[in-house]
């Protein structure tokens, strides 16, 4: 099913309920969700674009490199087949956040995924990795080797391909590379978690399924 609407920021007009705050943004119909903390570290109240800190200019660039993202005449970014969002995405009253505010904001960001329904995930820092692998994989024991182990790492989630990334604030000469080279992979080949399952029933149409 292919989400339409024209909006890029906040497609789905989801009120976060606090007063300052950066909304989703990008193509509702995404097969790759790029999912960071919050704005306090990740930035985009300026523009009310997510990941445009000073910061997260590498992570930019790569994705760029990658043609996942590119510029646009007026300075804001059109992402290809790609979405932003935040696993909260108030400006924090008090940092980290509490674990009480991560829970609340958690049903926004998992609302927009269903609908959204990417297939990979590139939770960008320990925190979005946690929560992803946590609850859309079986897979959680694996943030003991740490992010550099897991940078640009696929890993295989419950009906999502997982791609971590590692705070682009910690980035050193390597890992852009690295996280290029593994999304032109992935891009190369058939990564969606699909199965169609048309031939099981009648008429013609495709009826494509999530596979763990």
């Amino acid at each position: 099913m292919q989400n339409v609407t024209d909006r890029i920021r906040n497609p789905f007009g989801i009120s976060p309920g606090c007063s300052r705050y950066v909304q989703s943004y990008g193509d509702v119909n995404a097969s790759f969700h790029v999912i960071g903390d919050h704005p306090g570290i990740h930035g985009g109240f300026d523009k009310q674009i997510p990941f445009t800190a000073k910061d997260c200019r590498p992570l930019l660039d790569a994705l760029k490199t990658a043609e996942l993202v590119e510029s646009t005449t007026d300075g804001d970014l059109h992402l290809q087949k790609t979405f932003f969002s935040y696993l909260h995405r108030c400006e924090p009253t008090e940092r980290p956040p509490s674990a009480a505010a991560y829970m609340d904001q958690s049903r926004l960001f998992d609302a927009e995924l269903r609908a959204i329904a990417p297939h990979m995930l590139l939770p960008v820092g320990e925190r979005a990795t946690r929560y992803v692998l946590t609850n859309y994989s079986a897979r959680a024991n694996k943030l003991e080797s740490g992010m550099t182990t897991l940078h640009a790492r696929e890993i295989p989630g419950s009906g999502f391909l997982i791609l971590p990334i590692k705070s682009p604030s910690e980035w050193g000469t390597k890992e852009k590379s690295q996280l290029v080279t593994a999304i032109k992979k992935i891009r190369s080949e058939d990564f969606r978690r699909e199965a169609d399952l048309g031939r099981f029933i009648a008429g013609n149409e495709p009826y494509l399924v999530r596979w763990k």
